[in-house]
């Protein structure tokens, strides 16, 4: 590992410092390329406005008719965090503007696969819908749409991923992403997407006299579950996303969210005052996933839209027990697929350029979260397989994929598609995560194309695993008061977490649980306690560490510690 500094900026630093931040934090935000304080505002009135949207003003019109003519309206969402939460607004959000028949449908992640399908489309038409509108989910779904189109559906499609070479014949399609279309947040989630085709519903209502701006509903009440969706789904924050999940994050520390957020909170042992995004990406984003990897995403769905405490917390405490489970086959699936990598290579040679492992034990819901432990551990693109437990695709095998930076996952599926014909029957997805299904026969086929391209687009310096850092720490900045006035700001994909790096002395070291390393160290000359979780190889006497500043309560004791995030090799 290669740690590096990131460049402060000066006259960046010196102008927030000016216009009254701390001059950590000044540092730290001029470091991630914010230049004046303007763009720290993050009051509603800066959110960027719907109407930049192509084809936003097309949705909303689509669906004040459906409203207005009392139509039956269908969901059908993704069966992630991102999906789940951007039915939860949808479903929230068309009651609140005047719908009376708002349904919803998931498919099922084993049975159905990924987006809206011809059979997904029937089932829609059976329920009686006139609107089927996609969330998270659709800009590739070119023959779930043309079958909905031809059953007589009326179909909107709202998404955020990239799109194929040809887009659905849909009514209406609202996806930054999609040609032609100049949103300047490119990286808002498939939750954020939903919330803005609200905001202009809205306000195509208040020009057809259905309300004033006075007795108009609020949509503010949805943004926890917009905030939730965007830091689960790891979305670059950019200025939007941050002004987003700050407002999401602010109703949540007020006491203002939905039952199924506070009941959330609660089995995960975490205080809505004190609410993080850490939070959402490590205690809320997991425990609603592992309902869409496991089981029914419904329940995940159900548990953010109830407004009745009592089965908020009966919800939560399911997604609970779903969510150990969980962990106990990730855990066994990592161990074995480390080893399968490992055998790739030998002890002392470079793993090859792109990982590709498959286990006839594998579980297809897991594969996911498992491909991106391997790929932290090993620094390379890496994909996970699992047999397809769909009726009669017993022949498939179902792979999702991360990366590194500087790989674009999603373009080098692309690739290996073009240059071998038949080797990938689907797949999509983003620049760091994709997902794609090859026939079980083909899969030494896959493993062998994708490092290929891994060969011919990696070099050396991109494969060797660099942590970028906020640089030392001065002493005076070593406090408890500071590390929480850190955790409670925005922080996340694209806009990184503080990490501090700085050689220290290991004065000495343990371990505890039998998987973490207890440290004792010494920061420009004074004491400070140490951990470094999932660490057991012991340090040198003296190392150049990076770590996340952080408080140790113990028996009404608040310490200072350093969380070590990696040391310099």
């Amino acid at each position: 590992m290669k740690i590096i500094a990131r460049d402060i900026p000066p006259r960046a630093a010196w102008a927030l410092e000016q216009a009254g931040l701390h001059p950590l934090l000044a540092r730290l935000y001029a470091a991630r390329g914010v230049h004046t304080s303007d763009e720290l505002d993050d009051s509603l009135s800066r959110l960027l406005p719907p109407s930049g949207l192509q084809g936003v003003q097309q949705a909303a019109q689509l669906l004040a008719d459906a409203i207005a003519s009392d139509q039956r309206l269908c969901i059908v969402a993704d069966y992630d965090c991102d999906g789940a939460t951007a039915c939860a607004v949808a479903v929230r959000g068309l009651r609140l503007l005047g719908a009376r028949h708002v349904d919803y449908l998931v498919p099922d992640r084993v049975v159905d696969g990924y987006g809206l399908t011809p059979p997904i489309a029937r089932r829609v038409k059976e329920r009686g819908a006139d609107l089927l509108i996609t969330v998270d989910n659709g800009i590739a779904s070119v023959e779930g749409v043309a079958q909905a189109k031809a059953l007589g559906l009326a179909v909107l499609v709202t998404d955020h991923h990239l799109p194929g070479a040809e887009l659905p014949q849909a009514d209406a399609i609202v996806n930054p992403n999609q040609p032609g279309c100049t949103f300047p947040s490119k990286s808002i989630a498939g939750v954020g997407v939903m919330f803005y085709v609200l905001m202009q519903l809205r306000a195509e209502l208040r020009q057809r006299g259905v309300f004033d701006a006075a007795q108009q509903p609020r949509l503010e009440p949805l943004l926890p579950l917009v905030a939730l969706g965007t830091v689960a789904d790891v979305v670059r924050l950019d200025t939007n996303n941050r002004r987003l999940v700050a407002q999401g994050l602010k109703r949540i520390r007020a006491g203002q969210m939905p039952p199924g957020i506070a009941a959330l909170l609660r089995v995960a042992g975490r205080q809505p005052p004190l609410a993080t995004t850490f939070d959402f990406g490590f205690a809320l984003g997991p425990r609603i996933n592992a309902a869409g990897r496991l089981a029914d995403m419904t329940l995940g769905i159900e548990c953010l839209l109830t407004d009745d405490a009592a089965r908020a917390d009966h919800l939560a405490q399911q997604l609970d027990a779903i969510n150990r489970e969980r962990r106990e086959i990730e855990g066994g699936m990592r161990e074995q697929a480390l080893l399968l990598a490992e055998d790739l290579f030998g002890a002392q040679d470079e793993p090859p350029p792109a990982v590709s492992v498959f286990d006839p034990d594998f579980h297809e819901g897991v594969v996911g979260i498992v491909a991106s432990r391997i790929k932290d551990k090993l620094h390379r693109p890496t994909f996970v397989f699992a047999a397809s437990g769909a009726p009669g695709k017993e022949h498939e095998l179902k792979g999702s994929g991360r990366s590194i930076a500087g790989f674009h996952l999603r373009d080098a599926l692309d690739l290996v598609a073009k240059r071998h014909p038949g080797v990938l029957l689907r797949f999509g997805g983003h620049a760091m995560a994709a997902g794609c299904t090859v026939p079980a026969e083909r899969f030494a086929d896959f493993e062998q194309a994708l490092a290929q391209v891994a060969r011919e687009w990696l070099d050396a310096a991109t494969l060797t695993r660099r942590l970028e850092t906020d640089g030392p720490l001065a002493p005076e900045w070593r406090r408890a008061d500071l590390a929480d006035t850190l955790q409670r700001e925005v922080w996340g994909q694209g806009f990184a977490p503080p990490v501090f790096s700085e050689e220290v002395d290991i004065l000495s070291q343990r371990l505890v649980g039998e998987r973490h390393l207890s440290l004792k160290l010494r920061h420009r000359g004074e004491p400070v306690d140490g951990i470094w979780f999932g660490r057991t190889e012991p340090l040198p006497a003296r190392a150049l560490l990076a770590w996340r500043l952080d408080v140790n309560e113990w028996r009404g004791e608040r310490k200072v510690q350093f969380v070590v995030e990696g040391a310099q090799e």
